[in-house]
């Protein structure tokens, strides 16, 4: 069902320990990043939110809103890397993190199964972030907030959300600025894939098509077993996204173009450069040519062998001496995370009502012997200042400190003021499709026009002349 207003209480309430987060199934991290998790305990009953303010009362404070990762299916925003008192104290901004339904519980869609009582069981999680920005909207003031000044960011999951709810009508006005990190959300699931994936739900825990109640009937852990993996992609074959449902949601996010009902939002958005050493299975291990090309073959959906070695020497001509292993993760996550964030930034940038700015994030982690290199995540405690409560995502070198303040100190000029642009690093331009001028976040932040472009052309071109 969609959500409904909190009731209201007198007096004094503890609100001092992490809500419940969203049932999900087992925890799909790597151990680095699964450091970092509360693991707070889960319940249906999910959607609060957590605020962190340097001072309470009525103030002119930005808001910054973050929208956990963990694709629609795992997480909380009560990551220990998530934690907003150093955004909070040392920038003066007010930072809240939101738990919401995922999985079956946010994203299973019922609108065509269940007849009038689930007309509106549609982007259920989607709904529960729009529920928690109205309370942003209604009550962050006595926190400091500014209403009128809220930036909503995310990563991975977080930042499909972010992209989401820019073409949602019942998010209007209720933010102002979007930062989406190492994600895009170019489309929607359709209204039939979403109903084939809800009757293959209902036939995995023996139901039929017409015992949708049902479901309201089944204990959590029973919905939770029952989708396989916990949700995650692949797990049951179960699509558990946001659907295009000419409703909540009436067109594609970022498809053709960027959506006019955010027009005016300005945008920041970007990857880092070896999203998928984040991946379990990601081969991490020296590797000789045969295995470089096997890979990046598999990556490329079978692309025909005189194509990816054609890919393979332009990667090797741009990169000089890089190794094979570093050349597929990089490839790999260019033809992935990065192709769906160019996409976006280019047609955010096209739109030409509102500045989008791109980054690419390259430091390297020191973790488990630098193996991980720039893994998907990374940039997070950076964002949130945490550098320190994330060892073992980072190491403990003092290098970090420098580039958390050069990150963090961005995301906040861009919340405050919709230019990320500020004294510690050169002047960020903002991104067209043209020059596709990018910041190079780094130990040596720098903006380079359209780095790596030979690469991109490359991978562009192949995606071409396969009709993709």
């Amino acid at each position: 069902m969609p959500p409904s207003k909190a009731d209201s209480w007198t007096g004094i309430r503890d609100a001092e320990k992490f809500g419940p987060r969203s049932p999900q199934g087992p925890s799909t991290l790597i151990p680095e990043v699964a450091a970092v998790d509360r693991r707070e305990p889960a319940d249906e009953d999910c959607l609060c939110l957590n605020v962190w303010t340097s001072g309470l009362g009525p103030g002119r404070r930005p808001v910054m809103v973050w929208l956990h990762g963990g694709g629609y299916s795992q997480g909380s925003g009560s990551f220990i890397i998530y934690d907003g008192s150093n955004l909070a104290c040392r920038h003066d901004v007010v930072v809240v993190t939101i738990n919401h339904r995922l999985n079956v519980f946010g994203y299973l869609y019922l609108a065509e199964l269940g007849g009038e009582k689930y007309k509106q069981s549609s982007n259920i999680g989607m709904l529960d972030i729009v529920r928690a920005l109205e309370w942003v909207r209604e009550n962050i003031s006595e926190f400091g907030g500014d209403p009128n000044n809220v930036t909503i960011f995310g990563q991975s999951g977080g930042g499909g959300k972010v992209s989401t709810l820019m073409a949602m009508p019942s998010a209007k006005g209720l933010f102002h600025r979007a930062i989406v990190e190492s994600a895009s959300a170019i489309r929607g699931l359709s209204k039939e894939e979403a109903t084939s994936s809800a009757e293959k739900y209902l036939s995995l825990l023996g139901l039929k098509s017409s015992q949708v109640d049902e479901l309201q009937q089944l204990p959590a852990e029973k919905l939770v077993a029952a989708m396989g993996g916990g949700g995650a992609p692949g797990g049951a074959g179960l699509r558990l996204a946001p659907v295009v449902d000419d409703f909540t949601l009436p067109r594609n996010p970022f498809d053709p173009g960027a959506p006019e009902i955010s027009a005016s939002v300005p945008l920041l958005i970007g990857s880092v450069e070896t999203e998928v050493t984040f991946m379990r299975g990601t081969p991490l291990d020296p590797m000789n040519d045969d295995a470089l090309r096997a890979h990046v073959k598999q990556t490329l959906r079978d692309a025909d062998d005189a194509a990816v070695d054609r890919l393979i020497e332009v990667y090797r001509k741009g990169r000089p001496g890089i190794s094979n292993t570093d050349l597929y993760l990089i490839l790999a996550s260019d033809a992935t995370f990065r192709a769906g964030v160019l996409t976006q930034a280019e047609r955010k940038a096209d739109q030409r009502a509102a500045p989008a700015y791109l980054y690419y994030f390259t430091w390297k982690s020191p973790v488990r012997d630098g193996a991980l290199r720039t893994f998907h995540t990374l940039e997070i405690p950076f964002v949130f200042d945490n550098v320190d409560l994330a060892t073992a995502m980072t190491g403990s070198h003092q290098d970090r400190y420098a580039l958390e303040d050069n990150i963090s100190g961005a995301w906040v000029a861009f919340a405050r003021t919709g230019n990320p642009s500020h004294e510690g690093l050169p002047k960020w331009p903002a991104f067209d499709s043209r020059q596709r001028r990018t910041m190079i976040l780094d130990r040596d932040s720098r903006v380079v026009d359209d780095p790596n472009g030979s690469e991109r052309q490359a991978l562009l071109a192949l995606e071409h002349s396969r009709g993709l």
